[in-house]
């Protein structure tokens, strides 16, 4: 058996998402697998066994029907499942057309596994990656048979360590009933679910194919003319030799219908990269939802590999969205426009299915985010579904995306530094070129001896940190501390924003007068941050808020109930004050429109408003 080390998945280059076209096939492998749970004392004893060389059902343990995607934990009845700590083993057999294997690689594709996934197809090891919430994939093509039925196998590790990202520590506790368990300790807010969370893919590529791109927008001065600068790759390994061929690229409106563009070489790509500038003359703008009567506008762009006889090799197609951001000391700005975020620190969580992908659910939620007016949400802690952020392209909504360094005990070692790393790098690679992403967020409440984020802004030598970013976000209740959220500007000179502010209340507990973790206290508390937020807005540098957090969460043996939403996103009694500030901030800065039912009626002289009124 090979080291794990040598199977690392820590690819920066290839992982496009997987989309069809005329030279390449899809296949999904989601569905129903069959999994076994680990011996919690013993997490390797099926590697030490090899499970892996024949089915599941060979090693006599107690399989259990298990959907992908999704999150284990909540599936069953099982309380020790719910909790387990340690490894579990997913299985299922899938076939392989004969007609994929000639002339084609093939390519099997995970969206997350949480937290450490070791794959094998056939009994053979074909790739090792840590870090959940991020893809991985490998070139499986020698390990398949065609034509008939092939076996995968996954095992799946959840447990962290004072050096995983995020961490966390595995302790074993004496509980009476039970004997001695294995308990998943850490600082995080939200429980550690875990399982195979995203979708698996097969896809093919021919044998030279274009493996990756990269793009960059920009516009001119008055928006008229948008730049669109790509850089592709082809084949798969960076070091291989480019075969003589020719890329070509077209540009399609959103009624598919072809746009003239002008082309030009692109000499900014690295080695083994080809690309070109594309100028589009007059230009739809991507923009975010409330900022622009026209959001979220996406071209599709179709890169195409030729050889030098013209035969088409290769055709991939990606929606992009042409937009410039810009900053200085006191604003961010989308297409020479100040931006004023107005959203949330949001969790990829829900009832039963953990943090699985969830189409219906992540349709409902951008839904509540456009009720309530929101332009923004963080993807806290960790990065969320491909899909989702797809689909924050499609509506328009911003998108600040956070490194899974959550909660970091220390950033004092080179293995935590180096793991921070390789997350940060695989984390901007798989997002670059989602026009929703504003911002980057390189860690959450980090301690370490530079006091990265838990400082005093009036010892600046002890935030060595806040110097190197562009902007500066704020974990703080601003209500009662305005002065030390001034003082972050004043010291570093830079845009400072809040990415957390909330209260816990209980859905359905109204108190009056109202108490702690009444519906009515949420509220109260939501209007005094009100207040301290538009004080710091007439400071000019203060450039918006993120509630924390968009729904209640799930907690290690406890629950978080700061959501503005229920766990099954349902609006409480907060959610309608805060979408009244939302609009109404749209309708100040952005001249955004006021939806009719925001004011109820309650008589002909008080209750109905109209958008003059604001």
């Amino acid at each position: 058996m090979r080291r794990f080390e040598e199977l690392k998945s820590y690819a920066t280059v290839g992982l496009l998402y997987p989309r069809e076209s005329e030279t390449r096939e899809v296949r999904s492998l989601d569905g129903i697998w069959q999994m076994l749970k680990g011996e919690p004392h013993g997490p390797f004893l099926g590697v030490f066994e090899e499970w892996y060389r024949q089915s599941l059902r060979q090693t006599k343990l107690k399989l259990i029907s298990m959907p992908v995607p999704a999150s284990y934990n909540d599936i069953t009845t099982d309380k020790e499942l719910r909790d387990h700590v340690g490894t579990v083993w997913y299985e299922r057999n899938f076939f392989v057309p004969t007609t994929w294997q000639k002339d084609r690689h093939i390519w099997l594709r995970f969206g997350s596994v949480n937290y450490v996934g070791l794959v094998w197809v056939n009994g053979e090891q074909v790739v090792f990656h840590e870090f959940g919430q991020l893809p991985f994939e490998a070139d499986v093509t020698r390990h398949l048979k065609f034509g008939k039925e092939n076996r995968l196998t996954v095992m799946c590790d959840n447990r962290l360590s004072k050096t995983t990202i995020p961490p966390g520590q595995v302790i074993t506790e004496e509980i009476t009933v039970s004997g001695k368990v294995l308990t998943q300790k850490s600082r995080l807010d939200f429980f550690n679910y875990a399982g195979i969370q995203r979708s698996v893919h097969l896809y093919t590529t021919p044998l030279n194919h274009i493996h990756d791109i990269g793009i960059t927008t920009s516009l001119n001065d008055n928006a008229t003319k948008g730049r669109i600068e790509f850089c592709a790759l082809i084949n798969d390994k960076e070091n291989e030799p480019i075969p003589e061929s020719l890329i070509d690229v077209k540009l399609f409106d959103r009624d598919d219908n072809e746009v003239k563009i002008t082309k030009s070489l692109n000499a900014n790509c690295s080695q083994n990269f080809v690309g070109m500038v594309v100028i589009v003359d007059n230009v739809n703008p991507w923009w975010p939802y409330l900022m622009h009567p026209e959001p979220a506008y996406l071209y599709k762009m179709k890169v195409e590999l030729y050889d030098r006889k013209k035969k088409l090799l290769d055709a991939y197609r990606l929606p992009v969205g042409i937009r410039q951001i810009d900053w200085n000391s006191t604003s961010l700005m989308i297409n020479g426009k100040p931006i004023y975020f107005r959203g949330f620190s949001k969790h990829e969580e829900s009832e039963i299915r953990g943090k699985g992908l969830d189409y219906p659910l992540m349709t409902r939620e951008f839904n509540l985010l456009k009720w309530i007016g929101a332009n923004a949400y963080r993807t806290s802690h960790y990065p969320h579904s491909e899909e989702s952020m797809q689909f924050a392209d499609e509506q328009g909504i911003m998108i600040i995306d956070e490194c899974p360094a959550a909660d970091m005990y220390s950033f004092d070692s080179d293995k935590v530094l180096g793991n921070h790393l390789y997350a940060w790098k695989q984390l901007t690679h798989r997002d670059r070129n989602h026009p929703s992403v504003i911002a980057w967020s390189i860690a959450n409440e980090g301690t370490s001896y530079v006091k990265a984020t838990n400082c005093d802004p009036d010892q600046p030598r002890e935030c060595q940190l806040a110097q190197y970013l562009d902007i500066i976000g704020l974990n703080r209740n601003a209500g009662k501390s305005s002065k030390i959220v001034e003082k972050w500007h004043k010291v570093f000179n830079k845009p400072v924003l809040t990415l957390e502010y909330g209260v816990d209340s209980l859905e359905g507990l109204y108190m009056l007068p109202w108490s702690i973790g009444s519906e009515e206290y949420h509220g109260e508390i939501f209007i005094q941050h009100f207040k301290a937020f538009d004080q710091l807005r007439q400071k000019g540098w203060f450039i918006g808020e993120f509630v924390d957090s968009f729904t209640d969460l799930k907690k290690d043996r406890a629950f978080n109930k700061k959501g503005v939403f229920t766990s099954n996103r349902q609006p409480k009694m907060v959610a309608h004050l805060l979408r009244q500030r939302y609009f109404a901030l749209g309708k100040e800065l952005d001249n955004s429109t006021i939806p009719k039912d925001l004011y109820p009626y309650v008589t002909a002289t008080f209750g109905k408003h109209d958008a003059s009124e604001l």
